[in-house]
């Protein structure tokens, strides 16, 4: 287990600190509980569009990369369905320089007309190049759209439609912002060469002050239990035809997750797995194969995606998949396989392990799920699993009337 200590500010900022005096460097890490399920529709894709306006200017920041870069530091930020995250790496010595900007983005961020609308055609052109013409690029938009009814989920973190973002007025950003930008909605982690006594001093002198403004949270709407199947054909100038097939799953730390994660690593994580051997390596139909799962707060989805070989259909390539899967949910997994998905699992962590950034990231994740140590009693509650839980889990899922597919097919350009 990582070794940290853990605060919270009169305004509700939940602070951990980790040390690792072996570093020479620090990492600051500030995660806000607000991600794309947090927006409602019409006005989808405002956590995404406050992560370009977050690096803009502050009351006392006129830009924010250059006032960091000037002291050695570097940051980057990325945008979920469940969370917002900002992380800075910084020379330890200059370490209160990133408490300084953060504090004032979340306090006082600039949204003036000019910043606003500059983000806006930004975040407008990375939607036309990602999801409008890139091949394959608008998938995740049908496949969440037939997969939810009224769970937010229903839209990726770029937005739903492009329209939503030309149409945000001055008041929609000022709203968001003020809703979820402040201190009891957000987890800071420090981690490095630094001390908790240093940490939690600069957190109460440029943190505590900012007034917690909470608003009544937001009700998410449940979704519906799913009770048949759903087909969208989707045409266009693509490649060749694809499959992508979602079962809908239990939630992040609810039961069956854990057992969810090792079904897609038994099924198709390496070029050893079933789905790879079956279908790609001593089959004709498919290109390529994955199975994975969203890892999303709400109950999300398992997915199985996969393209063609040349003249293939999608429906076809489906009925080859649903075979394949058949046959493993009433057979029994091999314990040698068991094993190897579980060593893997403990590879990837391990490696996460070894940087202090995903250190930094995985106690801020965890914390807002309610529990730092979480990442941990995760990972000893995997190892533990037994393979008849597995197929318990599997059959549960992975029913016809649970999926959702999407059969893209391939047209003359």
């Amino acid at each position: 287990m990582l070794p940290y200590q853990r605060f919270f500010l009169k305004n509700g900022l939940e602070v951990i600190v980790h040390e690792d005096q072996g570093s020479k460097i620090a990492v600051f890490n500030l995660l806000y509980k607000v991600g794309s399920r947090n927006e409602v529709p019409g006005k989808t894709g405002l956590a995404h569009f406050f992560e370009h306006l977050m690096f803009g200017s502050s009351a006392n920041v006129p830009v924010f990369d250059r006032a960091l870069e000037r002291v050695g530091g570097a940051c980057n930020a990325f945008t979920s369905p469940d969370i917002t995250n900002y992380y800075i790496t910084i020379p330890a010595a200059n370490l209160e320089t990133a408490f300084w900007l953060e504090s004032d983005r979340m306090f006082q961020l600039t949204l003036n007309e000019k910043t606003v609308e500059t983000q806006r055609k930004v975040v407008m052109e990375e939607y036309k190049q990602r999801y409008i013409n890139q091949p394959y690029g608008d998938v995740f938009h049908h496949l969440r759209d037939l997969s939810y009814e009224v769970h937010p989920y229903r839209w990726p973190t770029i937005g739903q439609k492009l329209n939503d973002i030309i149409d945000y007025t001055t008041e929609d950003v000022w709203d968001f912002y003020q809703a979820h930008y402040r201190p009891d909605n957000a987890v800071l982690v420090v981690a490095g060469a630094v001390t908790a006594t240093e940490v939690e001093k600069l957190a109460k002198k440029w943190f505590e002050p900012i007034p917690n403004l909470a608003k009544p949270k937001q009700l998410i709407p449940s979704e519906p239990e799913q009770t048949s199947k759903k087909v969208k054909t989707v045409e266009a100038a693509v490649p060749t035809d694809a499959l992508y097939k979602a079962y809908k799953m239990p939630a992040k730390c609810a039961d069956g997750y854990l057992e969810a994660d090792l079904i897609t690593d038994l099924l198709g994580f390496g070029k050893s797995s079933i789905l790879e051997n079956k279908l790609v390596r001593n089959g004709k139909l498919f290109a390529s194969i994955n199975s994975f799962i969203l890892g999303s707060v709400d109950p999300g989805l398992l997915i199985f995606s996969g393209k063609m070989e040349n003249g293939v259909s999608a429906v076809e390539a489906e009925q080859a998949l649903d075979e394949v899967i058949g046959k493993f949910l009433l057979s029994d997994i091999p314990t040698l396989s068991l094993e190897k998905a579980k060593n893997q699992a403990e590879a990837i962590k391990s490696y996460e392990s070894i940087q202090l950034l995903n250190r930094a990231m995985n106690l801020a994740y965890y914390a807002h799920l309610g529990n730092p140590d979480l990442y941990w009693e995760e990972f000893q509650r995997k190892s533990q699993i037994k393979k008849e839980g597995i197929m318990n889990w599997a059959n549960q899922i992975i029913r016809e009337e649970n999926s959702s597919v999407i059969h893209y097919k391939s047209t003359p350009a």
